[in-house]
Formats: C-alpha cells, structure tokens, sequence
C-alpha cells in the first residue's frame, strides 16, 4: 500500500521549493526523467478492465523498466477522515521486452508522458518521497525528445510513502505533517482533487530566494 498526496507549483517557484526541499529532507536531490507508458487491458482479458503502467527512469545508468500497478482507493469512515490517498500497489521489475510482452497479452496502449524534473527520498517519521516534475506529452510514438509540457508553467508536485494494513494511519498522519511545511507554496491533497496554485507562493518564493532557505516558515 502507498499513502499519496498531489498538488501543483508554478514553474518560475520550483526553485524555491527546491531550496525549501533540501533543507527539510537533508538529501540531495535526484534527477529525474522518467518514461510512462500506460496499457489498457482489451475486452478478452476479463470482465474488468485493468491498467497497468510501464515506467522506466531514463536518468539511470542503466535504465530498467518497472511494471506498476495502482489499484483503487481505501474507502470507508475510516479513509474518508485522512488528508492523504490510501491505495494498494503491485511493482515489479522487467525487462526491456516488457512491452512486447504486454502486447502479445490484450494490452492495448492508452497514452505515454514524460516526466521531467527531480525527487528527494528521505527518512521523516517514515520512508518519503517527493518529486517536482513537468508532465510532457509524445506526439511521437516513444520518441521522448519531442515531447511537450501538457500544462506549461506548471509541475505536478507528488509526495508518497510506503505503508500496510497495519501502519497506514500513521504514515498518513507523517504524510499530512511534512505537507505542513510546504503550505506556503503549494496546498496538496488527495489525488483528483484539485486546489490550485496558493495565493502566498509568490511571496514565500520570494522569501526562500532572498536568504537561500534560512527563514522559517
């Protein structure tokens, strides 16, 4: 299982989230370019439709693929009082045939984006993850250098952290308190619910770039 948040950043303040980011995570930051493919099951592969996702970080050395797998959201009492998504997930490495493979099953492929920007992993009350990317579509089949921002000026802003049946409640509660942090310039929240850029980003930015971090906020 996986506790996720998302929310979105004007491009001219990633910086200032970069700055902020590496004073709160004390890591450094990874690059990140990573190539998503989503593959749609066909009508022989049963009743319900599936949707897998072939991603594969071109920022590697050796860059692998990896089969992942979102299932559906916790629902409940209990899941509606988080700030946080809590879904199953299912990931695996392949190999660079993975695509063939997916192909000679049904699979029929839906759409594929590049994502373009960095992430921090890093240890705060539990094992998190938090990558700034610009989402660019292909209008190229495969060809990543021809791919375009979806929405430009803006980036997808991401924080997830692994969890279980049984430690969910408490990795969500880490999440919603890290996110804490960054309210200043961006508000996130559960996936498909969208806020918006925050009125205060613009000023916070400024803040972090006059003294490279140094003032609390």
């Amino acid at each position: 299982m996986e506790c996720v948040v998302q929310g979105i950043i004007e491009t001219q303040h990633v910086e200032a989230l970069e700055i902020l980011l590496q004073g709160l995570c004390g890591v450094r930051r990874e690059p990140l370019k990573v190539h998503e493919i989503c593959l749609k099951s066909g009508p022989n592969l049963g009743a319900v439709p599936s949707e897998v996702r072939l991603i594969c970080n071109l920022e590697q050395t050796e860059p692998t693929w990896t089969v992942r797998f979102v299932g559906g959201a916790m629902r409940g009492a209990g899941a509606e009082q988080l700030s946080v998504l809590v879904r199953t997930v299912i990931e695996s490495k392949a190999s660079k045939n993975v695509l063939r493979l997916f192909y000679a099953l049904g699979y029929k492929l839906d759409h594929e984006l590049l994502r373009v920007g960095f992430a921090f992993h890093f240890q705060r009350g539990t094992q998190m993850t938090v990558t700034v990317s610009s989402v660019n579509k292909m209008p190229q089949l495969h060809n990543t250098d021809e791919a375009v921002p979806v929405t430009p000026g803006i980036q997808l802003v991401e924080v997830t952290a692994p969890a279980s049946s049984e430690t969910y409640t408490e990795v969500a509660s880490a999440v919603s308190s890290f996110c804490e942090y960054l309210a200043p310039l961006l508000h996130l929240s559960k996936p498909g619910i969208s806020t918006g850029v925050v009125p205060t980003a613009a000023a916070a930015a400024a803040s972090l770039m006059s003294d490279g971090g140094g003032t609390t906020l």
